[in-house]
C-alpha cells in the first residue's frame, strides 16, 4: 500500500532498537549477545597462554624426528558459543637442511589460522604435495607421498581432535565385511596375521590403495579389496 505525503518533509529520525516500541525485548538482547560473541579474525590479540599439542614425524628421509606442534585459542569461554580455533604452529627439528621453506610454512599456516574461517582445506592442500623424489611409508603401511604431506595429516589429525573435522569411519556393517574377508584370506593362504602390534598389519604381497593411500589392497573373490578401508573395485 502507498502512502501519500502532501506535506514538506522538515526532517527525519533513524529508527534503532533504543527508540522504537514496536521492536520485541527478545530481539534486542539477541543482537547484543552476537555482537558480544567473540569469533576469529586476524586482529585478535594473543593471550598470554595458549594451549596445543605436539606431533612427533619421524620418516626415512633424515635422521632426526620433526615435532609439530599447534597451538589452539579458546574463544568465548565458559558460554554456550565457546569454541576451541587454532592460532599458531610451530616446526621443529635438529635437522637445519629444510630450515627456511619449513620456517615459511609455519607462517603462512599461522597467517592463514589467525584470519578465520574455514582453515581445513590446507590438511587437503598440503597432503596433495608430491615429492619428485618419491615418498616413503610409515609403520602400518601408509604411503606418505611427501614430507609436507606428513605436515597436512599432522594439521588434519589436530582439527580432528578439537572438532573442526571430522573422520569418516567405516560403519559396523562394513568392518564386519572386511573382518570375513581377512579371515577367508588367512584361511586361503599361507600368511597368518603377527601378534601384537606390528608395524605392518597387512599382508606384504599387499599392493597400495590409491583412496586411503595404505598398502592393504588384496585379491578376493576375484576383486581387489582394501583392507583398511573397505574400497573396492567391484563397487
Amino acid at each position: 500500500m502507498s502512502v501519500k505525503i502532501d506535506k514538506k518533509i522538515v526532517g527525519y529520525k533513524v529508527v534503532t532498537p533504543s527508540n522504537d516500541d514496536t521492536i520485541p525485548e527478545t530481539k534486542v538482547v539477541a543482537a547484543e549477545l552476537e555482537r558480544a560473541i567473540v569469533q576469529m579474525h586476524e586482529n585478535l590479540s594473543r593471550p598470554e597462554e595458549l594451549h596445543g599439542s605436539t606431533y612427533k614425524v619421524k620418516t626415512p628421509l633424515s635422521d632426526h624426528a620433526l615435532y609439530i606442534t599447534i597451538n589452539d585459542i579458546i574463544l568465548n569461554q565458559g558460554t554456550d558459543h565457546e569454541q576451541r580455533r587454532p592460532f599458531e604452529i610451530f616446526i621443529n627439528s635438529k635437522n637445519m637442511d629444510q630450515f627456511q621453506w619449513v620456517v615459511a610454512l609455519t607462517r603462512v599456516i599461522s597467517a592463514v589460522f589467525r584470519k578465520g574461517g574455514d582453515c581445513t582445506f590446507l590438511a587437503e592442500e598440503l597432503k596433495a604435495v608430491f615429492d619428485p623424489q618419491g615418498g616413503y611409508f610409515k609403520r602400518g603401511g601408509k604411503f606418505m607421498p611427501s614430507l609436507v604431506a606428513e605436515i597436512g595429516e599432522a594439521i588434519e589429525s589436530h582439527l580432528t581432535k578439537i572438532g573442526m573435522m571430522q573422520t569418516p569411519n567405516l560403519g559396523e556393517h562394513q568392518m564386519a565385511i572386511l573382518a570375513e574377508k581377512r579371515a577367508e584370506y588367512e584361511a586361503a593362504s599361507s600368511y597368518s596375521a603377527p601378534e601384537g602390534k606390528p608395524s605392518n598389519p597387512f599382508p606384504e604381497s599387499a599392493q597400495l590403495c590409491h583412496k586411503c593411500m595404505t598398502k592393504g589392497v588384496i585379491l578376493m573373490d576375484g576383486c581387489m579389496t582394501c583392507l583398511n578401508c573397505g574400497d573396492s573395485k567391484c563397487g
